[in-house]
């Protein structure tokens, strides 16, 4: 049973925890702090990832590092083009009895690793919708409810489009954080293949269970927030507006569309987390800014004026910021 005498003590046990997350990580993934901070961050915000990065940076086993360290059920689905909504969902059989029972999919894990997200059809990947936002599952007009905490951590490959399916944008709409995964540095990377090609092996401590993550996921929620930081993290998603009273003329001259707001509920909900994380009791403009690149980058648009011209996503959030 978690208990704490005050969420202030609680705040700082959420800190302690994170620091203690990332460091028994860093046993099997080196580099990567900002990634792997990140990801925790979505945990405790209650959020899903879309891990975005070219093949071998480790986005995969970094997702089975954090389950491994997390007292939680763990499922993988490796997204293939035939790959169909039950096998994710599951199904309602006939047994010997002559009975419909329905027979759990993969998503019915506390963390859920979708590999390779954009290989598999819209049809299997709008079974993901409203699992991601409801957290259940309707099937043969029964709703059946999915585990508490539920996560969807995503990965994909930016750079291979043969075989692929782009994600329709209400489903990055779902995801709290898109986050760039990097090369290694040269440090890192020499690090990484001594470690891969030797016979060293490391035994992970589960460190938090599920009842502790959603009691912390509820304290990010209750930590009170400025007025002022509330308005700049609204603010911020309506510039991304073209059109709208709050659109810049680089708005207006490189987007095609802003962001919702599922975005400024991300960016005060990651904010909150990030100062949380960080040992503070409320929020600053500057958590709100931690956050905004990772929490926009999916989310707004560019023209084609913007991509003729060459603006990166993140040079337009840059300036807006």
């Amino acid at each position: 049973m978690v208990n704490f005498k005050s969420d202030v003590e609680a705040i700082d046990a959420l800190s302690a925890m994170s620091k203690s997350l990332r460091s028994e990580i860093a046993k099997v993934i080196v580099g990567q702090d900002d990634v792997i901070k990140k990801v925790l961050l979505s945990i405790f915000s209650d959020g899903h990832v879309l891990l975005v990065g070219v093949p071998g940076l480790a986005k995969t086993l970094l997702v089975k590092t954090i389950a491994d360290v997390l007292d939680l059920s763990f499922k993988r689905i490796q997204f293939t083009p035939d790959l169909m909504p039950s096998d994710i969902t599951g199904a309602e059989i006939l047994d010997e009895n002559r009975n419909f029972r329905f027979i759990k999919g993969a998503l019915f894990a506390n963390i859920v690793l979708a590999d390779e997200i954009n290989r598999t059809p819209p049809k299997t990947q709008a079974a993901l919708l409203e699992a991601m936002q409801e957290r259940s599952v309707t099937l043969g007009g029964h709703l059946h409810q999915l585990p508490a905490p539920f996560f969807v951590l995503a990965t994909q490959n930016p750079i291979e489009q043969e075989g692929t399916y782009p994600l329709p944008e209400a489903q990055l709409d779902r995801f709290m954080f898109n986050i760039k995964v990097g090369y290694p540095s040269f440090n890192e990377e020499l690090m990484v293949v001594k470690n891969t090609t030797s016979s060293r092996s490391v035994t992970l401590n589960k460190l938090i269970d599920a009842e502790e993550i959603i009691y912390f996921q509820k304290l990010v929620r209750r930590m009170p927030i400025a007025d002022n930081v509330l308005e700049y993290a609204v603010k911020l998603v309506g510039k991304t507006r073209p059109g709208s009273d709050l659109a810049t003329p680089a708005t207006n001259n490189y987007l095609s569309w802003g962001a919702g707001p599922r975005a400024s509920q991300f960016l005060v909900l990651g904010a909150k987390c990030n100062a949380a994380l960080n040992g503070k009791y409320s929020p600053d403009i500057e958590d709100v800014r931690s956050v905004a690149e990772d929490v926009l980058r999916h989310r707004i648009i560019r023209n084609y004026k913007a991509e003729a011209e060459g603006l990166s996503m993140e040079k337009i959030i840059q300036d807006l910021l």
